[in-house]
């Protein structure tokens, strides 16, 4: 089978999306397809072997200019390759989330427009390169905010349209109301030239279902899936704790969507009560421009707290660091403030044996349950009420005290965890 695969890159940071879409299309790869990974707006950032092809369509420069310059939408050929440059996208594109609202809303409602918006040339230029050059089967969307070009596809070929739904309502909350309800009517238009949407929950399903109306024949639930080889251990069945300490261990954007204020909070809150001066807080994850303040805060809080010698910030860190951080935590905790519609953190952190607390919102209840039923009965994680800072504080110490320690994966949970049963899901539903 042939297949175009769409991916957003995401202006140089680690983004989940991005890493699962590469992980899958290198997978649909091994089974035999002729998959290939196309980005636009950015070249992706992957801890993994990039798949994605050397070009960037739809560069985040061109489109963000044609918005603010119309006139760019009839500058000469040279102009459009130079600024489609995927070195130069990432050096000019680090501060994207300074973009303004307005901007953002404006930009994203002339990209759902497709050859009738601004930004007309980079959707033709697309187009015809996936129906006169590839010819594909089918065209996976890693999201639907990219979909704008569906309507005219649809029209110049026979390939089967797929769109992944992770995060669109993320974005869409971000923008101004006026903005959001635009962008919202466009995407209700889309809905019926899809062939199926890949969902990785119920919960996000339902969600999806009602704020764009998608009628259920057209959602295909499939649970998510990592490359698990990384994050095996050979150690025996119960690791148990890292160090004397015990190690509280975040990893995800340094966000205050993610949680990193709430787990700052828990962390202080515990960590200054007698009886708890071996907790230690471990974080890692991409920090952009915007999430500066934030961390400066929440830093302050932990001085103030007398705690500077027993919290570490260890970056971005790359694949080949991944293991090895998680490994060093007693428990994964990344407490999220809005309903995490993927959660591939957590599994990366079960696939190492690391026990977890989490909120009991988005796909974390359904990964919960999905774990623990291929677990062969060993506990390994809970969830916390997602709205009560006093139930994740409670589940915290109750962690700290029981110190169970990290444990040895069974074979048929890293097997349902895993990539090679995830693509085998996703291909069958392209199959049909």
């Amino acid at each position: 089978m042939k297949i175009a695969y769409l991916t957003a890159g995401a202006a140089g940071m680690y983004c989940g999306s991005c890493l699962h879409d590469n992980a899958l299309a290198k997978q649909l790869i091994r089974l035999g397809n002729d998959c290939l990974l196309i980005p636009v707006y950015t070249p992706i950032r992957t801890d993994d072997e990039n798949v994605s092809i050397d070009r960037v369509f739809m560069g985040g420069l061109n489109v963000y200019l044609q918005q603010k310059l119309p006139w760019l939408a009839y500058s000469p050929q040279w102009i459009d390759n130079f600024l489609n440059q995927g070195w130069l996208i990432q050096k000019l594109t680090k501060n994207v989330g300074k973009t303004s609202p307005k901007l953002l809303g404006s930009l994203a409602v002339s990209m759902l427009d497709g050859i009738h918006g601004r930004q007309r040339k980079e959707f033709t230029r697309l187009l015809d390169w996936l129906t006169s050059d590839i010819a594909p089967d089918v065209i996976v969307f890693t999201n639907l905010l990219i979909g704008g070009g569906i309507p005219e596809l649809k029209k110049r070929s026979k390939a089967k349209i797929v769109v992944t739904l992770q995060g669109d309502d993320i974005f869409l909350d971000s923008l101004p109301a006026n903005y959001r309800e635009m962008a919202i009517v466009r995407l209700k238009r889309l809905v019926p030239l899809v062939d199926a949407f890949i969902i990785h929950s119920h919960d996000y399903a339902a969600r999806m279902s009602e704020l764009l109306a998608i009628p259920s024949r057209q959602i295909h639930v499939v649970p998510l899936g990592i490359p698990t080889k990384d994050f095996q251990t050979s150690s025996p069945s119960l690791i148990g704790p890292a160090s004397d300490t015990f190690t509280i261990g975040y990893l995800a954007r340094m966000a205050q969507e993610k949680g990193l204020e709430r787990i700052v909070d828990a962390f202080i809150a515990l960590a200054t009560k007698p009886g708890f001066g071996h907790l230690h807080l471990k974080l890692a994850g991409w920090m952009g421009s915007q999430h500066e303040d934030l961390w400066g805060r929440l830093k302050g809080k932990l001085e103030v707290a007398g705690l500077s010698k027993r919290w570490e910030y260890c970056g971005s860190i790359e694949r080949s660091d991944k293991a090895a951080f998680l490994s060093s935590l007693d428990l994964f905790c990344v407490p999220t403030v809005y309903a995490e519609p993927k959660g591939l953190f957590l599994l990366e952190a079960v696939a190492c044996g690391v026990p977890y607390l989490q909120p009991s919102h988005g796909a974390f209840p359904e990964i919960h349950e999905r774990l623990e039923k291929n677990a062969d009965a060993l506990p390994i994680g809970e969830l916390f009420d997602a709205h009560s800072a006093d139930d994740l504080l409670l589940k915290l110490e109750s962690n700290v005290l029981q110190a169970r320690g990290r444990y040895q994966i069974s074979p048929k949970l890293l097997t349902e965890i895993g990539i090679e049963q995830h693509a085998a899901r996703v291909l069958e539903i392209l199959n049909s």
